[in-house]
């Protein structure tokens, strides 16, 4: 056979096209592999760090990011649809109170989101109006009434009416120096105030205003409202929310604090009117249907229980009395007030053979005895409270006391007011006439009573004596264990709106459809509801006409009034 050079072998090798091909092959493959491993290892890995990392974007990005969203953005129930593009929210680590809503999540702590910080106020603004009581009311010695932590001096139980302890007669504007005595009590106060769900002014606002009511001039009657905003504003804590986390309390009428003009004869000093304050939540025995900042509490009444026991142990006896009269009336007429159905609830009480009537008037008078006036309410099936020189009195709250079922005449006497310590549903515990069905359809009291079936009647009684723990005061001097009082009742619930509050502060909700004269409305929502409309009310709240000022002049009118008509009943 024949063989082929080694050189032309060597040639024909180093020019095989196969060899070639398969070369090319296997270099393409391996750049698409190390291509592949770049893309999916190396890139992918700090893209995941990438991810990790907080990232700021621009509004402009942010908007073009929420359009490529598939998820479509939480809408605010009850609020206007935003159309313009908004600048992204804040980190919720800037906002100064994100350390108190923290308190909140931890579950080993009791207090935890319930922490209340006190200002350390001068005495000037407390105190010092203590020491000067004489100086507190015009024609009432309250020196006596501010003893026992403003309980007021003990009641003897002479007829058996009341329990052997825990009643006083409480004077009932002393709700100033109760409250703040309460407050001392509180089991979750703080001196951090970073961590505070809310923060309390213990200024004497009802007592200051009561000793300059008579004879002063407008400047002498602000004084002390204006030194406190002063104050207060010049504090780090104002800082945070402006004093929207800060209440105070004011044991008298919202009317007191709404002076509408400069006038020297226009009644009280304009406290609720200043700026700073519309920011802060002020409590008080009476307020407006058609401003934001006030919130109504109850008025005191004479007992205030020591010990669980002692409220149980009245709740009984309450249930147990028997109750010869179908409803009864404590009050005086108001001849002067055209408006007033006080007249004709009085004359129906004379001519009615079950109801029974306890007229007050000038002088010596059974209305000034609280054995009198609890002995009528506990015989009495209902009890008729009636406005008063303004749309509330006191003697609601002693009739519930007394497990007497109250029968109201327009919804600001109650329903609107006391929204925290009442239910809703008024029908539960109450009976509701208009004023207009006595005013000018002469109905029948007796036979509307009547008409209520026996088991209802029971029914309702149960509800009331159920209500009594959150509508008295404790003794400030000791601690309740497992009831909540009216104190315990209104501090969460200004600790809760001030939570809400902040709560839409970091997301971003707007109260732009807010209507402050519709404050009245807002009270009544069900929870997660924002909107108010019509009302079957409105009649009762329509503002004057003419459109003049925050509040009516017969408010401040009627304010007035009741300081003449201190002495003659309960109001």
């Amino acid at each position: 056979m024949r063989r082929r050079p080694v050189a032309a072998m060597e040639k024909a090798t180093t020019k095989n096209p196969n060899s070639r091909i398969c070369f090319l092959a296997s270099l393409s493959a391996f750049f698409w592999f190390l291509l592949l491993y770049f893309h999916f290892v190396v890139l992918g890995n700090q893209s995941s760090k990438l991810g990790q990392i907080p990232v700021t974007f621009e509004p402009r990005q942010i908007q073009h990011q929420e359009q490529r969203s598939k998820t479509p953005p939480r809408k605010n129930i009850g609020f206007p649809e935003v159309v313009e593009p908004q600048p992204p929210r804040k980190d919720e680590t800037n906002f100064p109170f994100m350390k108190a809503l923290r308190t909140a999540d931890n579950k080993s702590d009791p207090c935890g989101g319930r922490y209340i910080y006190v200002h350390d106020l001068p005495s000037r603004f407390n105190e010092d109006m203590l020491k000067e009581c004489r100086s507190l009311s015009l024609w009432t010695n309250m020196c006596k009434f501010t003893t026992n932590a403003g309980l007021g001096p003990p009641l003897e139980n002479v007829d058996g009416v009341f329990s052997d302890t825990g009643w006083y007669a409480t004077n009932q504007f002393a709700v100033d120096v109760i409250f703040s005595n309460r407050m001392k009590q509180y089991q979750c106060l703080t001196r951090d105030s970073s961590i505070a769900a809310a923060i309390f002014v213990p200024f004497y606002a009802g007592f200051d205003i009561a000793r300059y009511l008579w004879g002063y001039n407008i400047s002498r009657r602000d004084a002390a409202s204006l030194d406190l905003v002063d104050w207060l504003m010049k504090r780090p804590e104002w800082s945070i929310m402006n004093g929207r986390d800060h209440f105070l309390v004011a044991g008298r009428i919202t009317w007191d604090f709404r002076r509408l003009t400069e006038e020297e004869s226009d009644w009280g000093n304009k406290l609720l009117f200043l700026p700073a304050a519309k920011n802060m939540s002020m409590l008080v025995v009476e307020s407006s249907p058609w401003n934001a900042n006030d919130f109504g509490i109850p008025y005191p009444t004479y007992f205030h229980p020591a010990k669980d026991d002692d409220v149980f142990i009245w709740q009984e006896r309450m249930r147990k009395l028997e109750r010869k009269w179908l409803f009864s009336f404590a009050g005086a007429p108001r001849p002067d007030n055209p408006k007033s159905i006080r007249g004709q609830i009085i004359e129906q009480c004379r001519r009615s053979k079950v109801g029974k009537l306890l007229e007050c008037d000038f002088g010596e008078s059974k209305c000034h005895s609280p054995s009198s006036i609890m002995q009528m309410f506990q015989g009495s099936l209902f009890c008729l409270q009636p406005q008063g020189d303004s749309y509330t009195r006191r003697s609601a709250f002693d009739s519930m006391l007394a497990g007497c079922i109250p029968v109201f005449f327009h919804p600001g006497s109650a329903y609107t007011q006391y929204t925290w310590h009442l239910p809703k549903d008024y029908t539960r515990y109450s009976v509701f006439i208009p004023e207009d069905d006595i005013r000018k359809r002469n109905v029948s009291i007796e036979e509307r009573l009547k008409q209520i079936p026996p088991e209802q009647v029971r029914k309702m009684r149960e509800e009331v004596i159920s209500l009594i723990p959150r509508l008295v005061y404790a003794d400030p001097r000791s601690k309740l264990e497992t009831l909540k009082d009216a104190f315990d009742v209104s501090v969460q619930a200004v600790i809760d709106k001030v939570t809400n509050l902040r709560k839409d502060i970091i997301e971003g909700h707007t109260d732009e459809n807010f209507i402050e004269e519709n404050s009245w409305k807002y009270a009544l929502l069900d929870e997660g509801q924002r909107e108010v409309g019509p009302h079957e009310w409105d009649p009762f709240f329509s503002k004057p006409k003419d459109g003049s000022g925050d509040s009516s002049d017969s408010s401040a009118t009627n304010a007035k009034n009741s300081w003449k008509n201190e002495q003659r009943d309960q109001s």
